[in-house]
Protein backbone atom coordinates (compact mmCIF):
# COMPACT_ATOMS: atom_id res chain seq x y z
CA UNK A 1 0.00 0.00 0.00
CA UNK A 2 1.27 3.49 -0.82
CA UNK A 3 1.12 5.83 2.18
CA UNK A 4 2.06 9.51 2.39
CA UNK A 5 3.02 11.01 5.75
CA UNK A 6 3.10 14.82 6.05
CA UNK A 7 5.13 16.49 8.83
CA UNK A 8 6.13 20.05 9.63
CA UNK A 9 8.80 19.89 12.35
CA UNK A 10 12.13 18.07 12.32
CA UNK A 11 13.02 18.97 15.90
CA UNK A 12 12.60 16.10 18.38
CA UNK A 13 9.55 16.42 20.63
CA UNK A 14 7.26 13.75 22.05
CA UNK A 15 5.15 14.15 18.92
CA UNK A 16 8.05 13.52 16.56
CA UNK A 17 9.16 10.47 18.55
CA UNK A 18 5.65 9.02 18.34
CA UNK A 19 5.44 9.76 14.62
CA UNK A 20 8.87 8.27 13.97
CA UNK A 21 7.85 5.02 15.68
CA UNK A 22 4.65 4.79 13.63
CA UNK A 23 6.54 5.56 10.43
CA UNK A 24 9.03 2.84 11.31
CA UNK A 25 6.45 0.07 11.56
CA UNK A 26 4.43 1.23 8.54
CA UNK A 27 7.52 1.38 6.35
CA UNK A 28 8.25 -2.28 7.11
CA UNK A 29 4.97 -3.40 5.54
CA UNK A 30 4.00 -0.61 3.15
CA UNK A 31 5.47 1.87 0.70
CA UNK A 32 5.74 4.92 2.96
CA UNK A 33 6.75 8.35 1.66
CA UNK A 34 7.68 10.89 4.34
CA UNK A 35 7.04 14.51 3.33
CA UNK A 36 8.49 17.17 5.65
CA UNK A 37 8.23 20.88 4.94
CA UNK A 38 11.53 21.43 6.66
CA UNK A 39 11.44 23.42 9.91
CA UNK A 40 13.91 22.55 12.65
CA UNK A 41 12.34 25.03 15.08
CA UNK A 42 8.85 26.43 14.85
CA UNK A 43 8.99 30.20 14.42
CA UNK A 44 5.69 32.05 14.16
CA UNK A 45 6.86 34.42 11.44
CA UNK A 46 7.65 31.42 9.22
CA UNK A 47 4.12 30.03 9.39
CA UNK A 48 3.07 31.49 6.00
CA UNK A 49 6.03 29.59 4.49
CA UNK A 50 4.76 26.40 6.17
CA UNK A 51 1.32 26.85 4.66
CA UNK A 52 2.81 27.61 1.25
CA UNK A 53 4.90 24.44 1.32
CA UNK A 54 1.90 22.39 2.41
CA UNK A 55 -0.16 23.90 -0.40
CA UNK A 56 2.45 22.75 -2.92
CA UNK A 57 2.32 19.07 -1.86
CA UNK A 58 0.57 16.90 -4.42
CA UNK A 59 0.26 13.26 -5.37
CA UNK A 60 -2.00 10.25 -5.08
CA UNK A 61 -1.66 7.63 -2.34
CA UNK A 62 -4.10 5.15 -0.89
CA UNK A 63 -3.71 6.89 2.48
CA UNK A 64 -2.32 10.22 3.64
CA UNK A 65 -1.49 10.88 7.30
CA UNK A 66 -1.81 14.56 8.21
CA UNK A 67 -1.19 16.84 11.19
CA UNK A 68 -3.05 19.99 12.28
CA UNK A 69 -1.39 22.28 9.74
CA UNK A 70 -1.91 19.88 6.85
CA UNK A 71 -5.60 19.57 7.78
CA UNK A 72 -5.89 23.37 7.59
CA UNK A 73 -4.61 23.22 4.01
CA UNK A 74 -6.56 20.10 3.02
CA UNK A 75 -8.97 21.69 0.47
CA UNK A 76 -6.19 23.57 -1.30
CA UNK A 77 -3.37 21.07 -1.86
CA UNK A 78 -3.09 18.59 -4.71
CA UNK A 79 -3.38 15.45 -2.61
CA UNK A 80 -5.65 12.54 -3.55
CA UNK A 81 -6.47 9.58 -1.34
CA UNK A 82 -7.97 8.79 2.06
CA UNK A 83 -6.92 11.03 4.94
CA UNK A 84 -5.99 10.17 8.52
CA UNK A 85 -5.56 13.02 11.00
CA UNK A 86 -2.94 12.31 13.66
CA UNK A 87 -3.66 14.81 16.44
CA UNK A 88 -1.80 15.07 19.74
CA UNK A 89 -3.47 18.18 21.13
CA UNK A 90 -5.22 21.35 19.96
CA UNK A 91 -4.65 24.11 22.50
CA UNK A 92 -3.45 27.65 21.74
CA UNK A 93 -4.19 29.05 25.20
CA UNK A 94 -0.54 29.75 25.98
CA UNK A 95 0.10 31.70 22.78
CA UNK A 96 0.51 35.51 22.86
CA UNK A 97 -2.72 37.54 22.81
CA UNK A 98 -1.86 39.25 19.53
CA UNK A 99 -1.80 35.86 17.77
CA UNK A 100 -5.07 34.54 19.13
CA UNK A 101 -7.42 36.02 16.49
CA UNK A 102 -5.35 34.37 13.74
CA UNK A 103 -5.10 31.10 15.66
CA UNK A 104 -8.85 31.13 16.31
CA UNK A 105 -9.46 31.44 12.55
CA UNK A 106 -7.02 28.61 11.84
CA UNK A 107 -8.67 26.44 14.50
CA UNK A 108 -12.12 27.07 13.00
CA UNK A 109 -10.81 26.12 9.56
CA UNK A 110 -9.16 23.03 11.02
CA UNK A 111 -12.35 21.72 12.65
CA UNK A 112 -14.31 22.35 9.46
CA UNK A 113 -11.81 20.50 7.26
CA UNK A 114 -11.46 17.68 9.78
CA UNK A 115 -14.93 16.47 8.73
CA UNK A 116 -13.34 15.29 5.49
CA UNK A 117 -10.86 12.96 7.22
CA UNK A 118 -11.71 9.25 7.10
CA UNK A 119 -10.20 8.68 10.55
CA UNK A 120 -8.70 10.56 13.50
CA UNK A 121 -5.95 9.14 15.70
CA UNK A 122 -5.41 10.50 19.22
CA UNK A 123 -3.07 9.37 22.01
CA UNK A 124 -5.23 9.72 25.14
CA UNK A 125 -8.83 9.30 26.24
CA UNK A 126 -9.07 13.04 26.92
CA UNK A 127 -8.51 13.95 23.27
CA UNK A 128 -10.48 10.99 21.98
CA UNK A 129 -13.47 12.20 23.99
CA UNK A 130 -12.83 15.77 22.86
CA UNK A 131 -13.24 14.89 19.17
CA UNK A 132 -16.11 12.49 19.77
CA UNK A 133 -17.98 15.22 21.67
CA UNK A 134 -17.53 17.53 18.69
CA UNK A 135 -19.29 15.01 16.48
CA UNK A 136 -16.42 13.23 14.73
CA UNK A 137 -17.39 9.54 14.73
CA UNK A 138 -14.19 7.74 13.70
CA UNK A 139 -11.74 8.59 16.47
CA UNK A 140 -9.13 5.95 17.27
CA UNK A 141 -6.96 5.84 20.38
CA UNK A 142 -3.39 4.57 19.93
CA UNK A 143 -1.26 5.19 23.00
CA UNK A 144 2.45 5.97 23.10
CA UNK A 145 4.86 3.04 23.24
CA UNK A 146 8.17 2.48 25.01
CA UNK A 147 11.00 -0.04 24.85
CA UNK A 148 11.09 -1.21 28.45
CA UNK A 149 14.57 -2.68 27.96
CA UNK A 150 15.97 0.85 27.78
CA UNK A 151 14.95 1.43 31.39
CA UNK A 152 17.43 -0.93 33.03
CA UNK A 153 20.18 0.85 34.98
CA UNK A 154 23.31 -0.15 36.87
CA UNK A 155 24.11 1.60 40.16
CA UNK A 156 27.57 2.59 38.92
CA UNK A 157 26.06 4.10 35.76
CA UNK A 158 23.79 6.28 37.88
CA UNK A 159 26.63 7.26 40.23
CA UNK A 160 28.86 8.18 37.30
CA UNK A 161 26.14 10.40 35.84
CA UNK A 162 25.70 12.26 39.13
CA UNK A 163 29.44 12.78 39.56
CA UNK A 164 29.90 13.93 35.97
CA UNK A 165 27.37 16.75 36.36
CA UNK A 166 28.11 17.46 40.04
CA UNK A 167 24.65 16.40 41.14
CA UNK A 168 25.68 14.83 44.44
CA UNK A 169 24.94 15.56 48.07
CA UNK A 170 21.36 16.77 47.60
CA UNK A 171 18.14 15.49 46.01
CA UNK A 172 17.67 16.23 42.31
CA UNK A 173 14.47 17.86 41.11
CA UNK A 174 13.97 17.77 37.37
CA UNK A 175 11.81 20.73 36.37
CA UNK A 176 11.25 19.57 32.78
CA UNK A 177 12.10 20.79 29.32
CA UNK A 178 13.37 24.38 29.50
CA UNK A 179 10.35 26.02 27.84
CA UNK A 180 7.93 28.58 29.32
CA UNK A 181 4.88 26.53 28.29
CA UNK A 182 6.23 23.62 30.37
CA UNK A 183 5.86 25.73 33.53
CA UNK A 184 9.53 25.63 34.54
CA UNK A 185 9.65 29.31 35.56
CA UNK A 186 6.67 29.09 37.91
CA UNK A 187 7.82 25.73 39.25
CA UNK A 188 11.24 27.10 40.11
CA UNK A 189 9.84 30.24 41.77
CA UNK A 190 7.68 28.11 44.06
CA UNK A 191 10.53 25.73 44.97
CA UNK A 192 13.65 27.90 44.91
CA UNK A 193 14.27 27.79 48.68
CA UNK A 194 14.50 23.97 48.75
CA UNK A 195 17.99 22.54 49.32
CA UNK A 196 18.08 20.50 46.11
CA UNK A 197 19.70 20.43 42.69
CA UNK A 198 17.37 21.98 40.11
CA UNK A 199 17.80 20.67 36.55
CA UNK A 200 16.14 21.39 33.22
CA UNK A 201 16.96 19.94 29.82
CA UNK A 202 16.73 20.63 26.11
CA UNK A 203 17.13 23.93 24.30
CA UNK A 204 17.12 26.74 26.85
CA UNK A 205 14.16 29.02 26.08
CA UNK A 206 13.95 30.65 29.52
CA UNK A 207 16.65 31.54 32.03
CA UNK A 208 16.28 30.33 35.60
CA UNK A 209 19.00 29.40 38.15
CA UNK A 210 18.91 25.71 37.27
CA UNK A 211 21.42 23.47 35.55
CA UNK A 212 20.30 23.02 31.95
CA UNK A 213 21.58 19.92 30.16
CA UNK A 214 21.48 18.99 26.49
CA UNK A 215 21.73 15.22 26.64
CA UNK A 216 21.61 12.17 24.42
CA UNK A 217 18.70 9.86 25.12
CA UNK A 218 20.55 7.48 27.45
CA UNK A 219 21.91 10.36 29.53
CA UNK A 220 18.44 11.91 29.62
CA UNK A 221 17.03 8.67 31.03
CA UNK A 222 19.84 8.63 33.60
CA UNK A 223 18.77 12.13 34.62
CA UNK A 224 15.20 10.94 35.16
CA UNK A 225 16.43 7.90 37.07
CA UNK A 226 18.78 9.99 39.23
CA UNK A 227 16.08 12.52 40.09
CA UNK A 228 14.16 12.29 43.35
CA UNK A 229 11.15 13.97 41.75
CA UNK A 230 10.22 14.77 38.14
CA UNK A 231 7.95 17.77 37.59
CA UNK A 232 5.75 18.18 34.50
CA UNK A 233 3.77 21.34 35.18
CA UNK A 234 2.74 22.02 31.60
CA UNK A 235 0.48 25.06 31.14
CA UNK A 236 -1.32 23.71 28.07
CA UNK A 237 -3.49 20.64 27.52
CA UNK A 238 -0.98 17.92 26.75
CA UNK A 239 -1.62 15.04 24.38
CA UNK A 240 0.00 12.68 26.92
CA UNK A 241 3.44 13.48 28.34
CA UNK A 242 6.39 11.31 27.38
CA UNK A 243 8.62 12.82 30.07
CA UNK A 244 6.20 11.84 32.81
CA UNK A 245 5.81 8.37 31.32
CA UNK A 246 9.57 7.88 31.01
CA UNK A 247 10.06 9.03 34.60
CA UNK A 248 7.51 6.46 35.74
CA UNK A 249 9.43 3.77 33.86
CA UNK A 250 12.48 4.94 35.83
CA UNK A 251 10.47 4.43 39.05
CA UNK A 252 10.78 8.15 39.84
CA UNK A 253 7.79 9.95 41.40
CA UNK A 254 6.08 12.46 39.11
CA UNK A 255 4.18 15.63 39.96
CA UNK A 256 2.31 17.22 37.07
CA UNK A 257 -0.39 19.70 36.21
CA UNK A 258 -2.54 16.92 34.78
CA UNK A 259 -3.77 19.08 31.91
CA UNK A 260 -5.18 17.30 28.87
CA UNK A 261 -4.15 13.69 28.39
CA UNK A 262 -1.55 13.91 31.16
CA UNK A 263 -4.30 13.53 33.76
CA UNK A 264 -5.09 10.00 32.57
CA UNK A 265 -1.42 9.04 32.77
CA UNK A 266 -0.86 10.44 36.27
CA UNK A 267 -4.13 9.19 37.75
CA UNK A 268 -3.88 5.68 36.34
CA UNK A 269 -0.22 5.51 37.37
CA UNK A 270 -0.81 6.67 40.93
CA UNK A 271 1.25 9.85 40.58
CA UNK A 272 0.57 13.32 41.97
CA UNK A 273 -1.56 15.96 40.23
CA UNK A 274 -0.91 19.56 41.23
CA UNK A 275 -3.54 21.98 39.97
CA UNK A 276 -1.87 25.17 41.24
CA UNK A 277 1.76 26.21 41.28
CA UNK A 278 1.28 27.51 44.83
CA UNK A 279 0.61 23.93 45.97
CA UNK A 280 3.76 22.57 44.34
CA UNK A 281 6.10 22.92 47.30
CA UNK A 282 3.82 20.85 49.53
CA UNK A 283 3.47 18.18 46.83
CA UNK A 284 7.24 18.00 46.31
CA UNK A 285 7.89 17.69 50.05
CA UNK A 286 5.44 14.79 50.18
CA UNK A 287 7.00 13.06 47.17
CA UNK A 288 10.51 13.38 48.64
CA UNK A 289 9.29 11.54 51.73
CA UNK A 290 7.51 8.83 49.69
CA UNK A 291 9.80 7.53 46.93
CA UNK A 292 7.66 4.38 46.77
CA UNK A 293 5.21 6.39 44.64
CA UNK A 294 7.54 5.67 41.75
CA UNK A 295 7.12 1.91 42.03
CA UNK A 296 3.38 2.14 41.44
CA UNK A 297 3.97 4.37 38.46
CA UNK A 298 6.30 1.79 36.95
CA UNK A 299 3.72 -0.99 37.13
CA UNK A 300 1.27 1.08 35.10
CA UNK A 301 3.76 2.61 32.66
CA UNK A 302 5.32 -0.70 31.65
CA UNK A 303 2.11 -1.85 29.94
CA UNK A 304 2.59 0.43 26.92
CA UNK A 305 4.44 -1.98 24.71
CA UNK A 306 5.87 -1.45 21.24
CA UNK A 307 4.18 -4.67 20.11
CA UNK A 308 0.72 -3.30 20.95
CA UNK A 309 1.52 0.02 19.30
CA UNK A 310 2.70 -1.65 16.10
CA UNK A 311 -0.30 -3.95 15.91
CA UNK A 312 -2.83 -1.16 16.43
CA UNK A 313 -1.26 1.03 13.74
CA UNK A 314 -1.10 -1.78 11.18
CA UNK A 315 -4.67 -2.90 11.90
CA UNK A 316 -6.03 0.62 11.56
CA UNK A 317 -4.26 1.25 8.24
CA UNK A 318 -5.29 -2.08 6.76
CA UNK A 319 -8.92 -1.78 7.90
CA UNK A 320 -9.18 1.73 6.48
CA UNK A 321 -7.82 0.53 3.14
CA UNK A 322 -10.54 -2.12 2.96
CA UNK A 323 -13.35 0.38 3.45
CA UNK A 324 -15.05 1.68 0.33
Amino acid sequence: MRIGWIDVLKRVYGETIYSSMAQGILSQYHDLEWVNVGLHHFKKYLYPIVLYRLWRISGEREIWIRNFDSIVMMPYDGIKGKNIALLFHVDFSTQPAYLRPLLAALEKTFYHNLKKAEAIITISKYWQNHFLARGYPKVHLIYNAFDINQFQFEDEEISHFKRKFRLVGKPIIYLGNCQPIKGVVEAYKNLEDLKVHFVTSGRREVHIPALNLNLDYRSYLLLLKSSSVVITMSKFKEGWNRTAHEAMLCKTPVIGSGLGGMKELLEEGGQIICGEFTDLREKVSFALKHPEIGEGGYQFARQFSIERFNGEWLNLIENLAKEG
